[in-house]
């Protein structure tokens, strides 16, 4: 597997691994042994970089991970984010940022995992109650104990981005990227990365399964599955987004990859400090997605793609309101 480097020095493999799926969000949960047993088939496949958060489950992810790769621990980097309010293992309304929680946080963290240092520690929504200098602070005390090597946001904008580097150099920024989901390019997230050095970790780079082709109009989700709730994945929005999966499948062709094999590849040759987290529960699927790293496109390919691109308008936001409200502060 290549590498790439994240910021100043956090050197890890070109794709990394989205671990939230693994018994949150999409409706199915892995036993501890089948976790541990793709987590670890990760590892020997050449992935060395793996994404989980407390509220993931909450804080049942965070177990899953820790016992798959304590024993190949000087192999990986394991990042994990604070930033949501969690009373009594249940997620409640808001955010919460304030020092003392991610001090609370990170030790909490640091327990579940069963390790000694969190290799990357985002905020995972800005929180607009508490200004980010003081999270950048206390973040940068956090490394200055060891408890912390490298320090992230998610979905920050720009200017909350420049303000937090400026307290505590931001190595990498984990927002929405994808063919799909391209907000990166124009919101000043693009320019700032390659400003101050920091690396771009797009999650859900596979648009949450669709771009692979596995899906249709009627593709159905169950109650728990968080993309029943989502725009883009109404019967309708399915329907009008099925010309970029055509495209996809087009170059696939050309290519002898597959969709999503495209898709990941099209968000590596953007910029060589982008590192994608796609997720998965099945193997065949993780080898799929680790294939992406051998498949080039050329820069006819990708001139052909941002043709294709300018004609295809995305049908639906990708979060209802609520959630777009937390993005971009």
């Amino acid at each position: 597997m290549q590498k790439r480097i994240l910021g100043s020095g956090l050197e890890v493999s070109a794709i990394g691994y989205g671990c939230m799926g693994l018994d949150f969000a999409y409706g199915s949960k892995l036993s501890p042994d089948e976790a541990n047993a793709l987590l670890r088939a990760a590892v020997e496949r050449g992935v060395t970089f793996f994404d989980t958060a407390e509220v993931y489950g909450p804080f049942t992810n965070e177990g899953l991970v820790g016992a798959a790769l304590r024993p190949v621990r000087d192999q990986v980097a394991i990042a994990t984010k604070f930033g949501f309010n969690i009373v009594d293992g249940v997620q409640q309304p808001g955010l919460n940022s304030r020092p003392e929680h991610i001090r609370a946080v990170a030790d909490a963290s640091l327990q579940r995992l069963g390790i000694e240092q969190i290799d990357l520690f985002y905020q995972h929504r800005v929180d607009p109650d508490v200004p980010i200098e003081d999270v950048a602070g206390t973040v940068r005390a956090l490394i200055a104990e060891g408890k912390v090597k490298h320090f992230g946001l998610s979905e920050p904008s720009a200017e909350t981005a420049r303000r937090a580097h400026a307290v505590q150099p931001v190595t990498a920024i984990q927002n929405e990227y994808s063919l799909w989901t391209r907000g990166v390019e124009t919101n000043g997230i693009f320019d700032v990365c390659e400003e101050l050095g920091i690396g771009l970790v797009p999650y859900s780079p596979l648009g949450r399964g669709f771009l692979t082709g596995a899906m249709s109009q009627d593709t159905g989700f169950a109650a728990e599955d968080f993309r029943s709730k989502l725009p883009r994945f109404t019967p309708e929005a399915m329907a009008k987004n099925q010309a970029l999966v055509d495209l996809l499948k087009r170059i696939a062709a050309d290519k002898q990859g597959t969709p999503a094999q495209v898709a990941l590849a099209w968000i590596l040759a953007q910029k060589p400090w982008i590192v994608p987290i796609p997720g998965t529960t099945k193997l065949h699927r993780l080898e799929e997605n680790l294939g992406a790293a051998d498949l080039t496109l050329t820069p006819e390919d990708l001139a052909g793609i941002a043709a294709a691109l300018a004609e295809i308008d995305v049908e639906g936001e990708r979060y209802p309101e609520q959630l777009m409200s937390t993005v971009g502060r």
